[in-house]
Formats: C-alpha cells, sequence, structure tokens
C-alpha cells in the first residue's frame, strides 16, 4: 500500500518545474510553488487530513482521530508528531531534496492507517515553504521566520534577482504580508519534528546502508560581498587607471578555497551579480555570495574572519545575510529512532553527522524535540539532476518513518 502510494504521488510530482537541464527549478511563491503547493492540499483532502496553515504559510496535514480536537489533544499533554520536509529546489536541483520528505510522510500515514494504527497523539505532515532560499537568499526562511529566527520585517524586505521583495510577492500569490510572521500558536502544537531527508552525501554507501539516522548539522552561513569599481570602456581603458571590481570577487573566489583548505572547512562562492554586466565594459560593482561550513565551528568562523578581511582590504563591504551554529539534535529522540529501527523496521541504522541546513534543525534550535532520517543516495551527489534514490530505498525509508511515528504516538503502557 505505501509503496503504491509513494509510487503514484512521485510520478505526479515528476514534471512540476522540470527545467532543461533535467533539474528543477520551484522557487518560492512562483507559479511552481502554487503548482506544488495545491498539490500538497490534494494529497491531504484525499487522505481527510484536516489542512491549516501558518502565519508563515507553511502548510500542516493534520491526523487525528481521538477525541477533541487537535488543540483539544495538545492541551491534555498530547502534543503532535510532525513528519516532512519542503518542496521548493535550487536552481537546477534534483528531484529528492525535499520532496522525498513530504511524499514518505504522506505514504507512512497511509502504510500507518493500511496496519489499522490509530495514533495516541496527534500526527501532522508538513511542507515548508521556502527551505532553499533559492529566490529570495536566506535557507530556511519558513521554519526561520515561524519560530523567530528570522525577523518579519526583515524577511518580507528580501528581494530576489529581478528585485521583487518578498512581500511583493506575497502579494502577487494573492497572500496578505501583514498576516506574514512568527506563529507561536502553532508551533506550540509540536511534540517532535522528524524530517526524512534524500542523503547528500555517499557515507550510506560506504556503508552499504539504506538509512541513517542524524546527529548533527555543522555550522553554516551566508555572506555577502560588495566589491566596488569604475565603469568603463574595456579596450580604452589602460590596465592603470582601471577600477576593476571584478579582481576583488576573483581574489574571494581563490581566497575561500585556499583559506578552507587551510581550516579544514568548506566555501563556496556560487553566486555572483555583475553591474552593468557587459563583456565590453569594466564592472564598476561585484556582488558575490560566500557559503561557509565546516565540522568545527571556531575554525568556520576564524576562516569568514580571513575571507572578511581579505574582502575589506579590495574595498568590499561584507554582510552577514544568515549564520546557524552547530545543531544537535535531541539525543535522547535520535537513538530512539535508532532503536526502533532495529527492532520494528529491521534496519539497523548508522548515525551521520551532515554539513547540509535542514528545517529541522531550525526546530531543534528553537527548542523543538526534532530528528532526521537519511535514505541513501548511490551517487552522492545533491544540488544536481544526478541526486538519486533507488525505490527500494525509498520504500524502505517509509517504512522507516512510519515505524517511528508508530512508536511516538503510542499510547503509555
Amino acid at each position: 500500500m505505501s509503496a503504491a502510494s509513494f509510487d503514484s504521488m512521485w510520478a505526479d510530482l515528476d514534471p512540476v518545474g522540470r527545467a532543461g537541464s533535467g533539474g528543477y527549478r520551484r522557487f518560492a511563491w512562483t507559479a511552481e510553488d502554487h503548482t506544488l503547493r495545491e498539490w500538497f492540499a490534494g494529497e491531504c483532502a484525499r487522505r481527510g487530513l484536516d489542512l491549516t496553515e501558518d502565519r508563515v504559510g507553511n502548510q500542516w496535514g493534520w491526523w487525528w482521530d481521538g477525541p477533541g480536537t487537535v488543540d483539544e489533544a495538545v492541551a491534555a499533554g498530547r502534543k503532535a508528531v510532525v513528519i516532512g520536509s519542503h518542496l521548493d529546489s535550487v536552481p537546477d536541483g534534483g528531484a529528492f531534496d525535499g520532496p522525498l520528505g513530504v511524499v514518505s510522510s504522506l505514504a507512512a500515514v497511509d502504510r500507518l492507517r493500511a496496519a489499522g494504527v490509530r495514533p495516541a497523539a496527534p500526527v501532522a505532515v508538513t511542507n515548508f515553504v521556502d527551505e532553499e532560499g533559492a529566490r529570495f537568499g536566506i535557507a530556511c526562511a519558513g521554519s526561520r521566520v515561524l519560530t523567530g529566527q528570522l525577523d518579519r520585517d526583515r524577511a518580507l524586505g528580501l528581494t530576489d534577482a529581478d528585485g521583487v521583495s518578498m512581500a511583493e510577492a506575497l502579494r502577487a500569490a494573492g497572500r496578505d504580508p501583514d498576516a506574514y510572521g512568527p506563529d507561536a500558536e502553532a508551533l506550540a502544537r509540536v511534540g517532535s519534528f522528524v524530517e526524512l531527508h534524500v542523503e547528500q552525501g555517499r557515507a550510506l554507501v560506504d556503508l552499504g546502508a539504506p538509512v541513517a539516522v542524524a546527529s548533527d548539522i555543522w555550522p553554516h552561513g551566508r555572506w555577502r560581498f560588495d566589491f566596488p569599481g569604475e565603469a568603463n570602456h574595456a579596450g580604452t581603458t589602460r590596465l592603470v587607471d582601471r577600477r576593476d571590481a571584478m579582481l576583488g570577487y576573483a581574489d574571494l573566489v581563490l581566497g575561500a578555497r585556499h583559506v578552507a583548505t587551510q581550516r579544514g572547512c568548506v566555501a563556496t562562492v556560487g553566486k555572483v551579480r555583475v553591474t552593468p554586466g557587459g563583456v565590453n565594459a569594466i564592472p564598476s560593482h561585484v556582488t558575490g555570495w560566500l557559503d561557509a561550513r565546516g565540522a568545527d565551528e571556531d575554525q568556520v568562523i576564524a576562516m569568514v574572519d580571513e575571507l572578511t578581511a581579505r574582502g575589506q582590504e579590495m574595498g568590499a563591504t561584507v554582510t552577514r545575510e544568515s549564520w546557524t551554529p552547530t545543531t544537535r539534535f535531541d539525543a535522547g529522540l535520535s537513538e530512539r529512532l535508532r532503536r526502533v529501527l532495529d527492532s520494528a523496521a529491521g534496519v539497523s541504522a548508522p548515525v551521520l553527522g551532515t554539513g547540509a541546513g535542514h528545517d529541522a534543525g531550525i526546530l531543534a534550535t528553537a527548542g523543538v524535540p526534532s530528528a532526521m532520517l537519511f535514505v541513501r543516495n548511490p551517487t552522492g551527489v545533491s544540488h544536481s539532476p544526478e541526486e538519486h534514490a533507488e525505490a527500494d530505498d525509498c520504500h524502505a525509508g517509509v517504512e522507516a518513518l512510519a515505524a517511528c511515528v508508530r512508536d511516538l504516538t503510542a499510547a503509555p503502557a
């Protein structure tokens, strides 16, 4: 039952936002995002799940067959077990990053219902909005604003590459920016959050395991470097007379690789904006974005400090756009899931850390007991059309997630 429902839902999602590269372009508050949200609402309706939205626009599909309402159950001490992920993508991203967790969560509900399970606490499947930050630049914006970790006014003022603000994008999508903001009431319903995600690396391939439990998320952040220059003619301006903003950007790219190697971290300059952007014009302004991560928080901070100093020597203004310190998932919850997988699902799950940020990490930072499951990725590639997971491993992930939900929502002995 769960395998068939998974395959059917996966096929439905396949064409939405597909790009010529074979990857996906599913950005927040676009037509593609609207289609994905409608798909999620339809899947909730098909299962009789009560669909709600918080003040940010995150979607929640509620399964509760017990006495009273969800809020009455929460007030009685039966807080919800929440599962899910996100449906948006990075530019030309893979099919699995995000959607695997949402589809698997809906399929896990099907699996539990087919087994006659009636949870003793509410269960919710969630679709977090704007997890990747591909359009407005800040990852996990939906969960950050929900929990108050991203100021609503700052979020509404963020702009995309076309200069459209998030507030304007919300209006274009038929939403009221004035209603947008943190939602303590929605967050208070959540007793625990378990996010299933495709692994964004090769550890499970090397370990020969289909599913893993996460231990922590590396510290990570994004910084904007603005390099000033002076526009001039590429053919008539002597080299000695040039103020070429691209030189500072080039130093940032090369410096990021060099300093990251020295510090045992990873650093990426994956986005650049050049003004005026002509082949025969010397750049008057270049903006580059640095993504910095690593297992050792002190080394990441030292790396960024060194790159900031280098950038400032080249005249750059450096702005920190986001920063998430080391996030450790709830040790008791993670160990419980590992034991459940070993006994109930027959899966010996290794424990892995990750350098990728997730909504589960944001909720964990907000004090919500959170954990993650990873599903094997045979390519080890993510944020690319080459990202993949085999059908059997996806189905194993559904079974693992269902076993975890069943255990977490079981009535006390």
